[in-house]
């Protein structure tokens, strides 16, 4: 019996990446039964959406964020009873047609309820968008995680992730108050405190647009930190990664985000990035300044 996929996404002003998103689902070997996309962007994505004929369009007038995004959308996907869910961003290509079926058949020939792909950077497919820590190192090499074979335990999730529909049963939606930049920590930490086996696999692979810039190290190869690129981006990844600590008593954490970030900015005197980080950090910390946020605020 071949297993049912509804596919969760979420779109935000990406017209052009949404339609190739589209056009690729549809010509995997595997197909989907459903797709389940919610969109919170300025400008509707109707058109494209009723192009593809299986299309469960929902329009967002609140900016969900990607937390919200896909916590609606893999409502609707659960909702629709297929047995595994499928989650992909906007900006996500699937370029191989036998991506979701080698996926289904990792999953459960590892017996698995959850996996996920190598996420590529485009045009450069050597290089991985997001890293991964081997042997203690940060890496990007693709090269040097295929070597690996399977990743238990992680995962870059909500890039191409196939989730069985009743681990949301066991661990919930992602966290809508989070917004964007941490949702998918949260949902690996709450995986793996379930006991929900899950892992990458290098046998299939999506690309995404990389982060590379992002990764600041400070100690060498051993020690980095994260900065994104812009205040909106570095206020919810600061604040996340504050909560997250708090949340789920990571120690370890605490202490590498502390002395990384003071490592980081002090060196640099750059005192304005490290008061911009200690504010959000901090209410995280104290698990405040959730709720929308206004343009004037950055």
């Amino acid at each position: 019996m071949t297993s049912s996929v509804a596919l969760a996404a979420v779109t935000f002003d990406r017209p052009d990446e949404l339609a190739v998103l589209l056009d690729l689902v549809g010509q995997q070997s595997l197909p989907v039964d459903t797709i389940c996309l919610v969109d919170s962007g300025t400008t509707p994505a109707r058109d494209i959406a009723a192009a593809h004929g299986n299309v469960d369009y929902v329009r967002s007038e609140a900016n969900l964020g990607g937390a919200g995004g896909f916590a609606l959308a893999i409502l609707k996907a659960v909702a629709s009873g297929a047995e595994w869910i499928w989650i992909m961003d906007d900006d996500a290509e699937p370029r191989d047609t036998e991506c979701l079926a080698t996926l289904v058949r990792e999953a459960e020939s590892r017996g698995l309820d959850a996996v996920v792909p190598l996420v590529v950077a485009p045009d450069h497919p050597d290089q991985l968008s997001f890293f991964f820590r081997i042997d203690g190192k940060v890496t990007h090499d693709r090269t040097q995680v295929e070597k690996a074979g399977f990743l238990p335990d992680v995962g870059h999730f909500f890039n191409g992730a196939l989730i069985r529909s009743d681990v949301f049963f066991k661990v919930g939606l992602p966290d809508i108050r989070l917004f964007i930049r941490g949702d998918e920590v949260d949902f690996m930490l709450r995986l793996r405190k379930a006991g929900i086996r899950f892992g990458t696999v290098a046998t299939a692979s999506i690309t995404h647009p990389h982060a590379f810039d992002e990764t600041r190290h400070v100690f060498g190869a051993r020690w980095h930190v994260i900065i994104p690129g812009t205040a909106f981006k570095r206020h919810f990844y600061y604040r996340n990664r504050g909560y997250l600590i708090r949340r789920y008593k990571r120690g370890k954490s605490l202490i590498a985000d502390v002395g990384g970030y003071l490592g980081y900015f002090l060196p640099r005197g750059d005192f304005r990035g490290l008061a911009e980080w200690f504010k959000a950090f901090s209410s995280g910390l104290r698990a405040k300044g959730f709720g929308p946020l206004k343009d004037q605020e950055f």
